[in-house]
This record gives structure tokens, sequence and C-alpha cells, in this order.
């Protein structure tokens, strides 16, 4: 048996000073053409390759690249291209998929299973023709790249089966079609592909399948099955690996076993479970990749138990491979660019380079045995083992203890009766989701504090200017509930995070969250403690400017520590305690000064549901709680509202329920009200804003097409729970489309207002 060589199944595309961003959206702008974005993209490539050789690996991965998304490159690889966008080629049809253009809205965008990467979804329909994308065999011509570098690389493509299943019928398809009704005509394309990338020399090709580790129906492993016995047999193909991750993959794994592939490539850290399964599972004749390596979180791993699973597999297959448990796109790139982090933490984090190295240190112990490389891992284990002063707060756990639960809040039929006394707002009140553009010049201000170059004082000027401008754009538009703008805020986690105790911030830690839309998510690595109010300055400075009310804006527990890179040494759930009471102290300052719209903003809430249905009644219990836990206590005359975005939150619509937000506002414009119809199936009777636009377009949204938004709102709910918003926040757009969208938003509400009972709503 053969064991130690070593790879990865996806590293970083982004660019160590983030240059696929940057030719992106210079490429949009027309500051550069397309060979010059293309020259970017093909340097990142080799990069990528030459970093990945040069650390030691047996094998790298190749087509891991993507300009905006690997699943949009999927589906115009295969000609999954809905019908409006076909008379467009090239970049320019790839791009009008991801963001639209006028008359033809873009994909739908929604989260990469629980991760924060978001991917756009395929339309496919009983019309669609599978075809190979003559002018664009990306994965062979990525081949072909790294050949000429000297490089035999494993082209990823997207499995079938997983493509079906993250698809979406087309708009018009017959009520009962289903995506994956059409696994046989796209087989045929896979099976095309597989025999080109073998013409060209590709000895082993990676399937992606994540998908295996969600429930799957015994119909779908029937077809998972069927489609593994017909590509293996192919008697034109590389080697097959079938890759799965993010969880344990149960039942599939025989099913896998039993067809032609050649290789799987198992979570081993996700799905550690699925370790125990190897050995009866009939792998003897296989390659396995056995993903020791968290390919989702920053810590260093650890060796020794990595070293003891590894040796569980011998013998169990033909040739043991060490890998990581998924792609490092979910990491940032590397730890030594960050300068300014406290060295016992910093020593213990492991960015995607230093993942490689684990990996290759791993496979060496395999091969040359452990007392090879004995003072390497005992200096490993030294670093991973030190604990940063301040990670025990003793004050936040007694505190914690205390409280419980909180105090819970009157039943919503009184909240509504006091707020109709005191804080009256017309039918279909309109509103956004929190942040303004983030100017060149806000960016520069906060650029030249950081630096030096301006004192606090100017600095807090230059935002208050930005705040009167905000506050009095909004009150010519018409808007009823206010924000701030935000202005200050970098990021909606990283602001809060760099205000708490326990986070620490990196400096280039960015990770891709889609398009070139890049975050930096802090490193939560001990207790939460709020040392002093956040917010209350700025909110509290934008209402002395309006007698309308304004919305005090915080990001929720749950949120907070999706984005964020958490600690691994207690649950989720009691960490997720810890951030609630601290937003809890700051909510109460919040309303001490005044404020009466709160928003704790949950994106995150549909993302974190674990792909596995028997876990998630627990996450939903410990979720729901810290936000309530967050929000308990606050007197019925203050609203509180919540924001979700850019997820399939049917399944947990019970759970938004239990929230006892006064309001929550939901991405609705791209999936046309979906959520608004599941809400209103299940009786939900809060206060419900339905996305009516989509900000992540550049277009401008017409009158009638935000009016059309509403009735269909209206179509499942009460007039009285309707609040009027954009989908998401507004920092990533800019002026010249936000101002124009915004007044055909309020124009359209007044519209429709204008047709319903003119008979005065309760109040929100």
């Amino acid at each position: 048996m053969a064991a130690g060589r070593t790879t990865v199944l996806g590293y970083p595309r982004i660019g160590q000073r983030r240059e696929l961003k940057r030719a992106t959206e210079a490429y949009w702008s027309g500051k550069i053409d397309a060979t010059a974005l293309l020259d970017t993209a093909a340097s990142l490539r080799r990069q990528t390759w030459e970093t990945l050789r040069d650390a030691g690996l047996d094998e790298i991965p190749s087509n891991t690249f993507s300009l905006y998304d690997q699943v949009l490159d999927h589906a115009v690889l295969v000609g999954a291209v809905p019908p409006r966008f076909r008379q467009l080629t090239g970049l320019d049809r790839y791009f009008a998929m991801a963001r639209g253009v006028t008359g033809a809205p873009p994909l739908e965008m929604t989260k990469w299973f629980d991760t924060n990467y978001h991917y756009l979804v395929p339309e496919v329909g009983p019309d669609t023709v599978f075809r190979l994308d003559e002018e664009h065999v990306k994965p062979v011509e990525e081949y072909h790249e790294a050949a000429a570098l000297g490089l035999d690389t494993r082209p990823v493509l997207l499995g079938p089966l997983t493509f079906l299943l993250l698809a979406k019928p087309a708009p018009g398809a017959p009520e009962g079609f289903r995506p994956l009704d059409l696994l046989s005509p796209l087989l045929d394309v896979y099976a095309d592909l597989l025999g080109r990338l073998a013409d060209v020399g590709a000895s082993w090709v990676q399937l992606d399948e994540p998908a295996l580790a969600a429930d799957r129906s015994p119909e779908e492993l029937a077809l998972l099955r069927a489609a593994y016995d017909r590509l293996g047999s192919s008697p034109r193909r590389p080697k097959l690996l079938v890759a799965t991750y993010f969880g344990p993959i149960r039942e599939a794994l025989g099913v896998l076993a039993a067809t032609p592939v050649d290789g799987l490539a198992l979570d081993l850290v996700a799905g550690a479970e699925d370790a125990t399964r190897v050995a009866s599972a009939g792998l003897s004749r296989r390659r396995l990749v056995a993903g020791l390596v968290d390919g989702r979180n920053v810590w260093r791993t650890n060796l020794p138990q990595a070293l003891a699973v590894a040796a569980s597999l011998l013998g169990s297959v033909d040739e043991l491979m060490v890998g990581t448990s998924c792609s490092l796109q979910h990491v940032p790139l590397d730890v030594s660019l960050e300068t300014s982090l406290p060295e016992e933490l910093r020593g213990r984090l492991a960015f995607a380079r230093q993942k490689v190295d684990e990996v290759v240190l791993l496979g060496r112990a395999l091969r040359e045995g452990r007392e090879q490389i004995s003072d390497e891992l005992a200096q490993a284990e030294a670093a991973r083992t030190r604990r940063p002063p301040g990670t025990v707060d003793a004050r936040v756990r007694a505190r914690l203890a205390a409280l419980g639960d909180g105090t819970p809040r009157g039943d919503y039929a009184s909240r509504v009766r006091a707020r109709s006394a005191t804080n009256p707002l017309p039918l279909l009140p309109t509103t956004t989701i929190g942040s303004f553009p983030q100017t060149s010049e806000i960016r520069a201000a906060r650029a030249d504090l950081r630096h030096g170059r301006i004192d606090e004082a100017t600095y807090k000027a230059r935002m208050r200017a930005e705040i009167d401008k905000v506050i009095a754009l909004q009150e010519d538009i018409g808007l009823d509930v206010l924000v701030h703008g935000e202005p200050e805020r970098n990021d909606m986690v990283q602001y809060f995070a760099e205000r708490l105790t326990g986070f620490a911030c990196t400096e280039s830690g960015w990770v891709q969250s889609y398009g070139t839309r890049y975050v930096r998510p802090p490193i939560l690595y001990g207790d939460v403690a709020r040392p002093e109010p956040i917010t209350v300055e700025w909110t509290t400075y934008a209402q002395s400017r309006t007698t309308k009310p304004v919305k005090g804006m915080l990001t929720g527990p749950v949120t907070m520590l999706a984005w964020s890179f958490v600690r691994d040494d207690q649950s989720l759930a009691e960490t997720a305690r810890q951030v609630a009471l601290a937003l809890r102290d700051e909510i109460r300052d919040l309303e001490a000064a005044g404020i009466r719209h709160i928003q704790v903003d949950e994106p995150a809430l549909r993302e974190r549901l674990p792909l596995r249905s028997a876990d998630q009644p627990e996450y939903l219990r410990w979720a729901v709680g810290a936000f309530r836990l967050a929000t308990s206590g606050v007197a019925d005359t203050t609203t509180i509202h919540s924001h979700m975005c850019y997820s399939e939150f049917g399944e947990i619509v019970d759970a938004i329920d239990a929230l006892d937000a006064d309001v929550v506002s939901v991405e609705a414009a791209r999936s046309r009200m979906e959520l608004v119809h599941d809400l209103a199936r299940t009786g939900y009777r809060r206060g419900i804003g339905p996305g009516v636009y989509d900000i992540h377009s550049p277009r401008v949204p017409t009158v009638e097409e935000i009016e059309d938004a509403l009735r269909l709102a209206l179509a499942a709910l009460d007039p009285a729970q309707l609040w009027v918003n954009p989908d998401c926040g507004l920092k990533t757009r800019r002026y010249e489309e936000v101002v124009p969208a915004l007044r055909a938003m309020v124009e359209a509400a007044r519209r429709v207002r204008a047709t319903l009972h003119p008979a005065p709503a309760p109040a929100r």
C-alpha cells in the first residue's frame, strides 16, 4: 500500500493583494480591457500552481480559479445559460449572469452550503440543452496552461449530482419539473469532457460532490450510483476522484464504493465519523484522500491526532493521500502577512499557505515515520496549545450564569398597541437595511485616521458630515424610518469585533464572499465582553438631525460567529451567549438614549444551519436563544428589527418566528418573493420587509418593477405586516444607482398604499 503523498482540494484565488478584485472592478469600469483582466487571472493561476509546487505537494489541482464563482463557471461550461443571456457572448454574458443587465436580471445568489461563500444558482428547465462551451473549455485550457509550466495537474469539476441539486427550475418550467430530471443528458456532456481531458493527458480528475454531506433521499443515492457507474465505465476517461466535504457522507460512502470510481476524498474534520466506515466500505483498491487539515478554520492542526486518524486508515485502501478537508478558498492566504497580531495568537494560526505545509508534514510522517519529524511536531504542538492572555473572563461567565435566558419581552400584541400610541408610522413604511455607499472619501478618512494623518476629532467631524448628508438625502427621498448610513464602519462584523474583547482582526486576512466582495473575518479566540458603548454616539447624533425615527444597527450573535473564525475550545452555543450578552448591553444603552428602532442583523442564521436534519433542532435552539437573550428586556415601545439575506430560508420559517423580532427584512428580489409565501403558509403575523429590489446588481429598478414586487408580497401578507426596503445594505453601490432606486421604491410604496384600505395600520 502507498501512503504519504499529498494534495489539497483547492486554494485561494484572490491574490495576495486582492489583485483579482482590483482587475475585475477595473474591467467593469472600463479602465482596463479584457486582455488585461485575463492576463491578471493567468498570473494568479501561475502563482498558485508554483506556490503549491514549491511547498512540496505531490499533486496539484487545476480549474479551481474563477473570475467570479465556480458554480457560474460550471453552468457556462455545460451550456446552462438562460435564454435572457444568450444574445451575449464571452465575458459580457458571464458577468451579465452574475450581475444582471437592463432587461435581464442576474441569476439568484445564495450560500454555498453552510459557509459564507455565495454561489450563483443555475437555472435549468425541460428546454435546457447541455453542451460544452466550445469557445472556452475552461478545464482543458487551464490543464494546458499548467502543463506549459511543467505541471501535471488534477482538473477539478463540480460533480453532476451536486450541480443539479444546487440548480433551480428555470422561470416558466412546468410544475413538478426537477433539475435532477436532466441528469442523463448532463452525463453525456461530462463523458465528453472527461474524454477531452484524457486526450490532453490528465491522469486524474476531481469531481466535487459536497451535496453528499447533507441528507439525501434513496432516489438521490440511486441517481448517484447510476451517475458514477456511467462515468466510471466510460472507455475514454482519466481516473476519477470523487471529493466530498463539509460533513460526513455516511450511506453515500457505500454507494460510491460500489461504483467504478478510482478514489474518494473525505472531509475527516467535519465528517470525522466517516473514518470509521472506511475499513468496511470496500475501498481496498482505491485511493483515499484523507482530509485531515481543516480548510474552514484558521487554527493549527492537531498533528498527533491527525496522524492517529491516518494510521487507522492504513491497510483499508490501496493509496492513502493526505489532504485538506475542503478547498482552502475559505481561509485567508498567508499568516506571515500578519505583523500586528499578538505573538501567542499568531503562533496558533494556520492560513492557507501554512495549511499546505501541515499537509506536507503529515505526508512526511506517513512516509518517513513520526520519529523523523519529532522536533517539528513538538514545535507545532507547543504553538497550537499556547493561549493568549485574556482568553477567559470570569466576570462574563458569572454574568451569564446569573442572567439565564434573560428577561422575556412583552407579548407581540401588547407591543403593537404600545407602538401605535407612541410611534405611529404609515401603512407600508419605507426604510433601508442600514448602510449607504462607502465613498472614496469615507475610505480615505478611515485610512487617514489609521495612519495618523488626521486626529480623532477631525475624523469624527467628517463622519458627522457624512451622516448629515445621508439623513438629509433620506428625508428628501421620503423614507419613513431612517438610518445613519454607517460611514464609520469598515464591515458589519469587523467593526464590532474591533471593539469587543476576545476578538482579533487581521490586516490581510481577506476571504472571498462573492464576486469581488471580500471580507476579513475576525478571529474569535477568547471570552467576549463590551468595554464601552459602540454605536450609541453615532446613532444618537443621527437622531438629533431629524424628527423621523432612526434605527440603531447591530450585528447579531450568530452572524458574529458565522463570519468570524471561532475558537475551538468551547461550544458555539456558549460563545454565542457571550456575544449576545455584549449586544444586550449595547441595546439597552441605545434604548436609554431614546432610540426606538433597533435592528439586530442575522443574515447568517440560515447559513449556519447544519446540513443534516438531525443536527438542526439543537442549532436552532441555541441560535434563537442567543438572539432572544440579546434583545431581552427591551420596552414594548421599542421595535426590534432583524435582517437576513441570500439563503434558502424556507427550512427555518419557524425559527424566524421564534426570534420574536417585530420586523424581519429578508432577501426576496431575486427569488420573486418565495420566502414571503413560505412565511405566510406558517401563519407568520409579525412585520416583514421583503427586499423589493436587488442591490447586488448595478441596474436601477423601475417604479413598476417594485410595485409588481409589492403586489406579489401582498398576495400573501396582510398590508399591516408589510415593510418596504431593498434586499440588503447599500455600501457597495454608488449614489447614482442608490438614489434613483430608492426614489422608485418610495414612489412604488406610495402608489400601492393609495390602493389599500385607507384606515391607518397599527404602528410597528
